[in-house]
């Protein structure tokens, strides 16, 4: 070798005249097309650039090139090899333009960007010009065009690729499937680098366990292929095994089944139930949701809505809790109850029985556990129906026996009729009132007029109602009685106090048809205008008027002198098994 040929190949010169015959292969070919020159066929030789300099497109390999002067591109046939940066592309055959480092490749198309991405299609249109890097690859008819990204797959007809931005996209409809979910849309988008979707116009997205499955449907997605976490933008319906969620804005993580949904979703159960707040949290794995602002829940199979603030509910434990503003409504007579207290919670109380074990036929000591659910409504708890107001400072019902408990200072009224004592026991019979208990002291008054009650008091008091009105008391112990009673001619004009042990009494409407008193009665009747003032009350007479609701908006104002009874009021111990700890320990570890 000469020393002229060492110096070149030893500066690299021999690399640049490598490249510059590539690029004087056109020349030479269009020579070799002139009359009586033979078309020149030959093996290209591609040189040790530089792959990376300026994110080029290089032909690699080729089995042979053809080149016509009429045209503007080369022809590639046979293991055609292509690279630009980092992306590898293959085709049987090609169409390269090298002014534009354009092609149109056909047969077993190939894109490959290191050991994860990989694109299969049957055709690709590339446009190579600065401005666009745009790749178009086209599947024949029965086959798609398939981009693998690890353990994502996505198919269509027709996919573009922007290199420059690393964005595909496809416009014909398409499925992209990972290891959780399968995405169908009309129009979809997907950037390899950071494993983002967006997705738009029929999409449904389908996600299915051992133990459920979930389908979303909307008109715009957003969803993250690492994540496995769906974007709502647009008016959505998400259904899975306990009902349907209707929503226009919300993060659904389909892994986990946690969803925060925003703009009043709805949510539909399959017992009949609907909530719908301003925004809602819902772990559907372990059935707990969380509603923030103006929640309304419906249950419609019980006629009742319950309304706050904010209220969560847990599914496994069949609980839940609200508080801001909370409200019931029950509307199952016809007429609507608002019941409110500050904060209404419902869980499950679990009573144990012990069986004691029997000697004699052999049996050991065991036990049955049984479950009651308990409602608890509390503090300032004040309710009203336009036949029936109340109030007192906590509420508790138990499903098992139906009863209705009103605690510390609790007062009843029906239109002139008032009833007051320490606890009231209220037994419901189909959402309806039948007869009421109370067991450690009971005053019932009535209004005549001006100065004038009807006022009985005793020990325990029992009252029982027919279609929402007083028929019958029963008094035992230490009763006491004021009463007006009315002359043939409707009128009052004498006053009868009595005392006695036991009293059982009759109404109709607003009239007393019988009282008995017994063992002993001691009493006296005054006429009105000899009665003195002493003899008008008995000495535990309150008329609370002013604590009375009287309208459905006047159940959250607390009058002052309701504040002050039940402020200073003696509080009864209060029962195991509420919310107030699981509220604590369920929302500390929860993401907002």
């Amino acid at each position: 070798m000469t020393d002229r040929l060492r110096r070149y190949f030893a500066n690299g010169r021999f690399a640049v005249i490598a490249v510059l015959a590539v690029m004087m292969a056109p020349l030479f070919l269009s020579v070799a097309q002139r009359p009586g020159v033979e078309r020149a066929i030959f093996t290209p030789q591609v040189p040790t650039a530089d792959r990376a300099a300026g994110n080029r497109v290089f032909l690699e390999h080729a089995d042979v090139l053809r080149k016509v002067d009429t045209d503007s591109f080369m022809i590639l046939v046979g293991n055609v090899f292509f690279t630009k940066g980092p992306m590898y592309m293959y085709c049987d055959s090609c169409h390269y333009y090298p002014d534009t480092e354009s092609m149109e490749a056909f047969g077993n198309v190939r894109m490959e960007q290191g050991d994860t991405l990989f694109v299969y299609g049957d055709e690709l249109v590339y446009d190579g010009r600065p401005e666009s890097e745009i790749a178009t690859l086209y599947a024949d008819d029965g086959k798609k065009v398939r981009l693998i990204n690890k353990d994502v797959q996505l198919e269509t007809d027709v996919f573009i690729y922007d290199l420059k931005l690393d964005l595909g996209y496809y416009n014909v409809g398409g499925v992209l499937t990972d290891a959780s979910n399968r995405l169908t849309s009309l129009e979809g988008e997907y950037m390899p680098s950071t494993k983002e979707a967006n997705f738009y116009t029929d999409v449904h997205l389908n996600s299915r366990s051992e133990t459920d499955t979930l389908d979303i449907y909307t008109d715009t997605l957003y969803y993250n292929t690492n994540l496995h976490l769906a974007e709502l933008n647009a008016f959505s319906t998400i259904i899975n095994a306990r009902g349907t969620i209707y929503t226009r804005r919300g993060v659904y993580l389909t892994d986990s089944n946690i969803c925060t949904l925003t703009e009043r979703p709805l949510i539909v159960t399959n017992r009949n139930q609907t909530l719908v707040a301003d925004s809602v949290y819902y772990n559907h794995n372990v059935g707990f949701a969380e509603a923030f602002g103006d929640m309304v829940l419906t249950d419609s199979a019980n006629c009742a809505q319950v309304c706050g603030e904010y209220g969560f509910y847990d599914e496994i434990r069949d609980s839940s809790y609200v508080t801001g503003r909370a409200l019931i409504r029950e509307y199952s007579q016809g007429d609507t109850l608002f019941l409110h207290g500050r904060q209404i919670e419902s869980f499950i109380e679990l009573d144990t029985t012990i069986i004691a074990a029997d000697t004699i036929a052999g049996t050991p000591e065991s036990f049955t556990v049984d479950t009651c659910h308990i409602m608890q409504i509390y503090p300032r708890v004040r309710f009203f129906r336009s036949d029936l107001q109340g109030v007192c400072d906590s509420m508790r019902f138990t499903q098992r026996d139906s009863m209705l408990r009103m605690y510390v200072n609790p007062v009843v009224w029906s239109e002139g009729q008032q009833i007051f004592g320490n606890l009231i026991e209220i037994h419901l019979n189909d959402s309806t009132f039948d007869r009421a208990r109370l067991p450690e002291f009971g005053f019932a008054a009535q209004e005549i007029e001006g100065d004038c009650f009807n006022q009985i008091a005793g020990k325990e008091m029992i009252a029982y109602f027919v279609d929402r009105e007083l028929r019958h008391i029963d008094i035992n112990g230490n009763v006491e009685i004021i009463m007006y009673p009315q002359e043939s001619d409707s009128t009052v004009n004498k006053i009868v106090n009595a005392e006695s042990s036991f009293l059982s009494a009759d109404f109709k409407g607003r009239t007393t048809e019988r009282i008995k008193m017994w063992p002993e009665t001691n009493g006296t009747a005054t006429p009105l205008f000899m009665a003195k003032r002493s003899l008008f009350f008995l000495s535990k007479f309150r008329w609370f008027e002013e604590m009375r609701p009287v309208s459905p908006e006047d159940v959250f104002v607390i009058p002052e002198l309701m504040e002050e009874i039940m402020s200073n009021a003696e509080r009864p111990v209060k029962k195991t098994g509420g919310m107030q700890g699981q509220v604590t320990q369920k929302l500390s570890p929860l993401p907002k």
